[in-house]
């Protein structure tokens, strides 16, 4: 079986076959990437779609200066924002019919999407590509231009915020800590 790298470099000579063991690879997991991003299920195939467009014209600019799923992940980052940017221009899609829903898994799913949707931008996105993607810390700090350690402190934060949205006690606790037990103490003088 042939790295990534190696079956990009034989797609740059002209391997079909290279390109299309690439798209087999990858076309699930982006679209998994981009579905996981955006509300409609078409368009993130759309996106999937373009971004193998992108490396079929990007192929002979192609050089091996990182691993071909960080280049993938790349090329799906830069048209996520500009569907981004585009939906902001255009206004909000309009009201797709809402999904049936069944008990257990796909309830607890709704909470966590939810939650994650909550945190702040740029740690909800370093989140996903580790968690979803299961992109390196390199891997995510090439992909954003960031240094590692931005990209492991902002996960730590990421991951903190997404406990607290996911566990109310934890978010209690915390309010009880900052008030110097000045609550409890309270309680235990009216009692």
């Amino acid at each position: 079986m042939n790295s990534d790298e190696v079956l990009m470099l034989e797609f740059q000579g002209g391997s079909r076959a290279a390109f299309e063991e690439l798209y087999s690879r990858y076309s699930g997991p982006l679209y998994g990437f981009f579905r996981r991003r955006l509300d409609s299920p078409q368009r993130a195939e759309d996106l999937a779609q373009e971004t193998f467009l992108a490396v079929i014209r990007g192929a002979s600019h192609y050089e091996p200066r990182a691993l071909v799923r960080t280049y993938l992940y790349g090329i799906a980052l830069k048209l996520l924002f500009a569907e981004r940017r585009k939906q902001l221009h255009e206004g909000p899609p309009p009201e797709s019919a809402p999904e049936l829903s069944t008990e257990g898994k796909q309830e607890t799913g709704m909470w966590v999407r939810q939650a994650v949707a909550r945190l702040d931008a740029s740690e909800r996105e370093i989140l996903m590509l580790r968690e979803y993607e299961q992109l390196s810390y390199l891997e995510i700090a090439d992909l954003l231009r960031l240094p590692v350690n931005t990209v492991r402190s902002r996960l730590f934060r990421a991951r903190m915020a997404l406990k607290e949205q996911l566990d109310p006690k934890v978010s209690l606790q915390r309010q009880a800590g900052s008030d110097g037990g000045a609550t409890s103490r309270a309680a235990e003088g009216e009692a």
